[in-house]
Parts: structure tokens; sequence; C-alpha cells
């Protein structure tokens, strides 16, 4: 299990203000099939890390899934060294475009799945599923 020393209690406002706002359509949409519990793990949304606060996270097996919307290709530069602090810190991250979500929820969630199992299992995250899903995010190392 990972701990929460990386839990930065000073951005638990604005994490509040961002779960009540709803941020997109996507995560509101991908939220509906996380916090039925079918992943097996527990998910919250909004979650402060660090300096950060990532779309939704799964403490238990440290895994972050983030939906990238069309100001991700604005902000890439930034993204892309969030993304790396997060790496250090121990976390493994799964990423989907809003597109993804939105169009093919199923295969978003068997990404997941598959994710989930891996990390619970301590299997290695780099190696593609047995039988990908259709359309689905990326494990990013």
């Amino acid at each position: 299990m990972h701990s929460n020393h990386h839990y930065n209690k000073k951005l638990k406002n604005n994490a509040n203000e961002l779960r009540s706002l709803s941020v997109s359509r996507a995560e509101k949409f991908l939220w509906k099939g996380l916090k039925k519990g079918q992943q097996g793990v527990k998910f919250k949304r909004q979650r402060p890390i660090k300096y950060f606060i990532v779309d939704f996270f799964a403490q238990e097996i440290g895994l972050i899934i983030e939906i990238d919307g069309n100001s991700h290709y604005q902000k890439a530069e930034y993204d892309e060294y969030r993304q790396k602090e997060l790496l250090k810190l121990g976390y493994e991250i799964l990423r989907f475009s809003e597109g993804d979500v939105l169009q093919n929820i199923g295969g978003t969630l068997e990404s997941i799945q598959y994710a989930v199992r891996c990390l619970k299992n301590n299997d290695d995250l780099t190696s593609p599923p047995p039988c990908p899903p259709s359309k689905g995010g990326r494990l990013m190392q």
C-alpha cells in the first residue's frame, strides 16, 4: 500500500472546488465507472499529491488516471514536468484523451481494469495486455 505522505493538505480546498465544478464531461463520465468500485480498488477524484491535483487516484496501488482535454495540448510542457515529478514519487500514470473516455468508455474501463490487475499482482505494466482493449489509455513510465 502506498503511504499518504504525498497528500498535500494545502491543496485540499482547491481539490474540493474542482470536484464540485466537475471539471469536464469526460471526468464525470469516467467517475461513474470508477466510483462503483468495479475496478477492485477505491478511486478518489481530484486528489492533491505533492504540488499537483490529479484527476483520479487509487492510493492502494499508486495508480493515477489523467484525462487530457483540449487544454492539454496548450500546456504539454507543464504536463510533462508534472508527470515526471509524479513518476519520481513512485506512482503509475494512465492517461486518456477526452475522446477515448466519451467515445469508448468500455475500452477505457478495460484498460483501467488491466492496470489495476497488474499493479495488484506486481506485474510489469510496460508489456501490453494479452488481449488489448479496442481503445484506451497509455501507460506512462
